[in-house]
């Protein structure tokens, strides 16, 4: 991952709505979720998820599919785990091993309360 693609991806995700959109597609997995289940999860207004929906994609973090009447949104799984590398390319002064379970990923002790992903 080139530094600027790394810059608008951090850009995109520092900004408390769009790290939730993020995080939620996350959640959804590959098969991701429609643009009014994400609203009704996250309670956005439909003007604001458009637009956040906008950066995300412009950032290369979700990709999106026209489904008849309405589109779905999955996270791109790719470029989350290229800006993952990108960050942590030279843990430990390029010595991985030394880093350990210190660079794995951790359950966070805030999660934000929500609707469940709709199966």
């Amino acid at each position: 991952m080139k530094t600027e693609m790394a810059i608008a991806a951090l850009a995109a995700l520092a900004q408390e709505s769009r790290l939730a959109i993020f995080r939620y597609l996350v959640e959804a997995g590959p098969a991701g979720s429609t643009v009014g289940s994400i609203a009704d999860a996250l309670d956005l207004p439909a003007a604001t998820l458009s637009f956040h929906l906008k950066e995300l994609t412009r950032a290369a973090l979700l990709d999106s599919q026209q489904e008849g009447r309405f589109i779905r949104y999955a996270a791109n799984f790719a470029t989350m785990n290229d800006l993952i590398g990108y960050l942590t390319e030279n843990c430990c002064g390029g010595q991985p091993e030394l880093c350990g379970p210190v660079c794995s990923p951790s359950t966070s002790s805030t999660k934000t309360i929500r609707k469940r992903i709709p199966a």
